[in-house]
C-alpha cells in the first residue's frame, strides 16, 4: 500500500502530466492534427459537439486540479488516509486521460471511448465518496476539493456523451433509421436530465455550470438550426432555472 504522503506527490505529479500532454498534443500534435482540427473536420457532422470556444473550459478545469492537487499536498493534508481514496481516482482519471489524448490522435477512436468511460468511472467514484458524507465542509474544501471535482467530472460527462457520437460516427454507424437531428436532441435531453438529477441531488452549481456552458455552446454552433439550437437553448433554460431554486434552498439546507 502506497503511504499517502507518496500517493499525495504521485497525484501532483498525474495532474501535472496530464496538463503537459494535453498542452503538447495542441502544439505538437501527433499525426499533425489537434484534436480540435480532427473535431472540426473527420467529425464535422457530428452535431452534439458543441462551438470550439467551448473547449476552453479547460483551462478553468486545469487550474482547478492544480488547486486540488497542491491542496492534497499541504502539511496537513499530506499525510490524511482519508484522502487516499480520491488520490487513487485522480490519478486513475489523469493516467486515462493521457492514454486518451494518445489514442484519439492515433485514430484509435474505441479505445479513446474505452479510455473516456475510465476517466468518467473514476470521477464518479470519487465524487460519490465526496458527496457521500453529511459531514460539513470548511471553505478549503469546498473550493479545492468539491468544486475541482464537480468541474472535471462535469465536462468529463458530456465529453463522453460526444465521444460516444463520435465512435459511432466512426463506425459508419446510420442510426437505427432516426435521423442525426433527432439523436442529437436526445442527447441533449439525456445532458440536461444528467445534470438535473445531479443539481437535484447535491445542490452542485459548479456541476450545472459546467453543463450550462456546454449546452450554451451547442446552441451557438447550431443558431440557424431552430430544432438544434432550440433544443439546447431550452435545455439550458430549464437547467439554469432548477440550478437557481436549488441555489436559494442552499442557505437554509446549510
Amino acid at each position: 500500500m502506497v503511504p499517502p504522503s507518496r500517493q499525495a506527490v504521485l497525484t501532483l505529479g498525474f495532474v501535472v502530466a496530464a496538463f503537459l500532454v494535453n498542452l503538447s498534443s495542441n502544439f505538437m500534435p501527433i499525426n499533425g492534427q489537434t484534436i480540435g482540427q480532427i473535431s472540426n473536420t473527420v467529425f464535422k457532422e457530428v452535431l452534439i459537439t458543441p462551438a470550439s470556444y467551448a473547449f476552453a473550459i479547460w483551462g478553468v478545469i486545469y487550474v482547478s486540479l492544480f488547486a486540488f492537487a497542491i491542496y492534497q499536498l499541504l502539511p496537513q493534508q499530506r499525510r490524511s488516509p482519508h484522502l487516499n481514496p480520491l488520490r487513487t481516482m485522480m490519478i486513475l482519471a489523469c493516467g486515462a486521460q493521457m492514454i486518451w489524448i494518445v489514442v484519439f490522435l492515433s485514430n484509435l477512436y474505441g479505445l479513446s471511448l474505452v479510455a473516456m468511460v475510465v476517466i468518467w468511472g473514476a470521477l464518479m467514484r470519487g465524487y460519490f465518496q465526496i458527496n457521500g458524507t453529511s459531514q460539513p465542509v470548511t471553505r478549503g474544501q469546498r473550493w479545492c476539493i468539491q468544486v475541482p471535482w464537480s468541474l472535471y467530472l462535469g465536462w468529463i460527462s458530456v465529453a463522453t456523451l460526444v465521444n460516444v457520437a463520435l465512435t459511432l460516427f466512426a463506425w459508419n454507424w446510420q442510426g437505427g433509421g432516426i435521423s442525426p437531428q433527432a439523436w442529437t436532441v436526445a442527447l441533449i435531453a439525456v445532458a440536461m436530465m444528467i445534470a438535473m438529477r445531479v443539481v437535484w441531488q447535491h445542490q452542485d452549481l459548479a456541476f450545472a455550470g459546467v453543463f450550462l456552458w456546454a449546452l450554451m455552446a451547442i446552441a451557438v454552433r447550431h443558431s440557424e438550426v431552430p430544432l438544434l439550437g432550440g433544443s439546447a437553448l431550452g435545455a439550458a433554460a430549464g437547467l439554469g432555472a432548477l440550478s437557481l431554486y436549488r441555489w436559494r434552498l442552499i442557505p437554509s439546507a446549510s
